[in-house]
C-alpha cells in the first residue's frame, strides 16, 4: 500500500443517493459548490485539488500481472477500459468497495475490418479472468462503460460486425441485442456516452449515429464522420444541453446542425480550453494536419503541421491528448504523426518530440502526474514499445510491446484499488508476440492514486463518475480539470465509497 501522505477520506459503501427524478444528489446537483476531492470524494464529475506528492525516486516501474487471452484470442487492438463489475468482497454489492476490472476486447485476428472478438473481464488485482462474454462482437471497436438502466453498475455496450449495438449487464447477459445499426462505417470507431439532453436517459452515441439507452437509434447527422472515429459530447454554446461533436462538424442533443464547416477534413475531436477565453475549443486532428476550432466552429488554425510530416493517410489522422503537461498553467496537446510523438503549445507550436515508430496506425496516447509533483508523464505506445516520457519529451521507461496500433492506446487508472495509480496497455501480434495485457506499477506502489476508472475512448473525467454512472448534468470538463484522455488524481487510500456531502 502506498504511503498515506493526504487527508484520508472515512467512509462506507453503497450507492449513490440520487432524487425522484434522477438528478444527482447532494454535491452531484448542478447548483452545489465545488468540493475538494482529495478530502471527500463525492459521487458527482467534480475537480480534485490534490496535494498529494509521492517520495523522491519513487518512479520504479514493474510488471504487475500480464494476460495471454484463451484460444487463439490473443490479439488487442482496441483501448482497455476500467471499472468496478464484480462483487469481490462478497457482501452482495457491486461498488467502490470491491476491485476494479479491466474490460478488454481481444481476438484471433490483427485488427482488419469486421473481424470478430470478445469481450473479457480481467481482476484488476491479479489479472485472473473473470468472464468471457459469449456474444461475438466487432473486434476493432472500443466499447463504452457507463449505468443505462440504473442499478448503479455500469453496462458495457459495443457493436458487432454488422454494426448493430450491444449492451451487456456485468455478469455477460443481454440488456439488448442486437439494435439499431451504426449509420457510417464503424470499423475502429468507439461509442461514448452522455446524458445529451439532461432526461436522466443515458444516449449513446456511435460515429455520426446517437442512439437511445435501449439501442434504438434517435438520429444520424448528414456530416461525413471520419474515417476511424471517436466522437464526443459537450455543451459547446452553453444553453445546458450538450452537442454531439465530430470534429469538423457539431450537432444539437436533437440532431439539429450547430456547425458544420465543410473546408475541414472530418477527424478526430477533442474538446478543452486553449485560449483565454471562457468557452472550449475544438481540436480537429485530421489527415491534414492540426486544426483548432472555436466553440462555433470558427477556425483559428488549419492544417498545421508542424513536425514536417506530410499530409495524407493516417499520419496527422490520430487522437490528442490534452493537458497542462509542464504544471505552468497553460494546456498542452500531445499525439503521434507516425515517426514522432509530439507535445504542442495550444498554438500550435512544437514544445518538444520524440522519436517513435508508428507507421501503421491511428493511436492515441495519455499523462498523469505520477509523482505529484506537478510535472506529468506523457505516455504512448508505437508498434513496438510503451513510452513514458518526461516534461522535457525524454524517455524515462521503455517496454516491449507489439501492436499494429489501431485504436488503442494505454490508459492509467488504479486497478486494484491500492491507492496507486497503474498503467494498462495491450498488445497484438505485429512485428513480434506480446501478452495481450500489461499491468505497469510502481515497486513499491508509492505513485499518486487515480480515478478507478477509464469508461471510453473520448474520457474527460466529468463525462463519468467513479461509479460508473453517467452524470445527468455533465459538468464541462474545461472548466473542471481541463483535460482530454487523461485521468484525475485522488486521494482517499483505501477509502471505497466516501460519504455525498
Amino acid at each position: 500500500m502506498r504511503t498515506a501522505l493526504a487527508l484520508i477520506a472515512v467512509a462506507a459503501c453503497g450507492s449513490p443517493h440520487r432524487d425522484g427524478n434522477g438528478a444527482d444528489g447532494g454535491s452531484g446537483s448542478p447548483d452545489a459548490p465545488p468540493v475538494n476531492m482529495c478530502k471527500v470524494q463525492d459521487d458527482s464529475n467534480g475537480v480534485p485539488n490534490c496535494t498529494d506528492v509521492a517520495p523522491a525516486n519513487s518512479f520504479d516501474p514493474d510488471i504487475q500481472w500480464m494476460w495471454i487471452g484463451p484460444n487463439g484470442e490473443t490479439n488487442s487492438i482496441v483501448t482497455p477500459l476500467v471499472a468496478n463489475l464484480t462483487d469481490d468482497n462478497g457482501d452482495g454489492a457491486i461498488d467502490l468497495c470491491d476491485i476494479p476490472d479491466v474490460v478488454v476486447v481481444a481476438s484471433t485476428g490483427t485488427g482488419q475490418p469486421e473481424e470478430p472478438g470478445h469481450i473479457y473481464l480481467l481482476n484488476g488485482q491479479t489479472g485472473a479472468q473473470e468472464l468471457m462474454i459469449a456474444q461475438t462482437i466487432d473486434g476493432t471497436v472500443t466499447p463504452a462503460l457507463g449505468d443505462l438502466d440504473g442499478d448503479g453498475v455500469a453496462e458495457i455496450v459495443t457493436v458487432d460486425t454488422t454494426g448493430k449495438l450491444w449492451a451487456f449487464h456485468h455478469d455477460g447477459t443481454v440488456l439488448f441485442g442486437p439494435a439499431g445499426q451504426w449509420a457510417g462505417d464503424w470499423y475502429s470507431g468507439a461509442i461514448a456516452l452522455a446524458d445529451l439532453d439532461h432526461d436522466g436517459h443515458v444516449e449513446i452515441i456511435g460515429g455520426n449515429t446517437v442512439f437511445d439507452d435501449h439501442g434504438t437509434v434517435k438520429w444520424s447527422a448528414p456530416s461525413v464522420q471520419a474515417n476511424w472515429n471517436a466522437s464526443t459530447a459537450a455543451d459547446l454554446d452553453g444553453d445546458g444541453y450538450l452537442e454531439v461533436v465530430l470534429g469538423n462538424a457539431a450537432y444539437h442533443y436533437d440532431g439539429t446542425v450547430y456547425y458544420n464547416d465543410t473546408g475541414v477534413q472530418p477527424g478526430y475531436p477533442q474538446v478543452a480550453n486553449l485560449d483565454d477565453d471562457p468557452e472550449p475549443e475544438i481540436l480537429v486532428t485530421n489527415s491534414n494536419g492540426l486544426t483548432l476550432l472555436k466553440h462555433d466552429g470558427t477556425v483559428v488554425y488549419q492544417d498545421l503541421r508542424p513536425t514536417g510530416s506530410p499530409a495524407g493517410g493516417t499520419t496527422w489522422l490520430r487522437p490528442a491528448t490534452i493537458h497542462d503537461f509542464d504544471g505552468d498553467g497553460k494546456f498542452e496537446y500531445a499525439m503521434s504523426s507516425a515517426n514522432f510523438y509530439t507535445e504542442y503549445n495550444a498554438n500550435g507550436t512544437i514544445k518538444w518530440s520524440a522519436p517513435v515508430s508508428d507507421q501503421s496506425g491511428i493511436a492515441a496516447g495519455t499523462a498523469f502526474d505520477f509523482l505529484g509533483n506537478g510535472h506529468a508523464e506523457a505516455m504512448y505506445a508505437d508498434e513496438q514499445y510503451l513510452y513514458v516520457f518526461d516534461s522535457t519529451g525524454t524517455p524515462i521507461f521503455k517496454m516491449p510491446r507489439s501492436s499494429g496500433t489501431l485504436s488503442e492506446y494505454p490508459v492509467v487508472a488504479d486497478i486494484d484499488n491500492d491507492g496507486s495509480a497503474e498503467i494498462v496497455v495491450v498488445s497484438n501480434t505485429y512485428i513480434t508476440s506480446s501478452p495481450t495485457v500489461q499491468v505497469i506499477r510502481d515497486k513499491q506502489d508509492r505513485w499518486i492514486q487515480a480515478r478507478r476508472i477509464w469508461n471510453e475512448h473520448t474520457y474527460h473525467v466529468t463525462n463519468v463518475r467513479e461509479d460508473g454512472t453517467i452524470p445527468q448534468f455533465e459538468k464541462p470538463s474545461w472548466q473542471q480539470l481541463n483535460t482530454f484522455r487523461t485521468n484525475a488524481q485522488i486521494s482517499g487510500g483505501t477509502a471505497c465509497q466516501p460519504p455525498i456531502l
